[in-house]
């Protein structure tokens, strides 16, 4: 099988589905905290604010300019990331990761819609735009916590 058809079902019909259904795509202007994150390779960009009261995301907004793929991933984590602890942010990060370079385990419920990008482990350019949105959640993440322990 040639590496364009490879590419081409990549793409699955569920991928494109969670790439034209981002939730909380609107900015928050009263952010604790904002993270831009860029992938270099292909120059995807997401850029996230969260809102954290009491170790929890009580408020979340994505700017995402990126593939489908790192769409899809913007939309799995932007439907469930309300809600959730910096650990279970940083823990589904770790395991998508994993799941990408390693064939690691599916991240936890309930990140574990990113198992649809599983295919995408063989595609290694496209590792970093499927990581923007955890990855730049948890930075955002350490950043509230940061502010508020000022």
């Amino acid at each position: 099988m040639s590496g364009e058809t490879d590419l081409i079902k990549l793409y699955s019909g569920q991928i494109l589905q969670l790439a034209t259904s981002i939730p909380h795509t609107t900015r928050l202007d009263a952010a604790d905290a904002s993270v831009k994150k860029r992938s270099p390779l292909c120059g995807s960009t997401v850029t996230i604010d969260l809102i954290v009261e009491n170790g929890l995301i009580t408020d979340f907004g994505q700017d995402v300019k990126a593939c489908a793929l790192g769409q899809a991933a913007a939309s799995v984590v932007g439907a469930n990331i309300i809600g959730r602890t910096r650990t279970e942010v940083e823990a589904a990060r770790d395991a998508l990761k994993a799941m990408l370079k390693e064939d690691g385990p599916t991240p936890p419920a309930p990140f574990d819609g990113l198992e649809v990008l599983r295919p995408a482990r063989e595609y290694k350019n496209r590792h970093a735009s499927i990581m923007l949105t955890l990855d730049a959640a948890s930075e955002a993440f350490e950043q509230a916590e940061q502010s508020s322990c000022a």
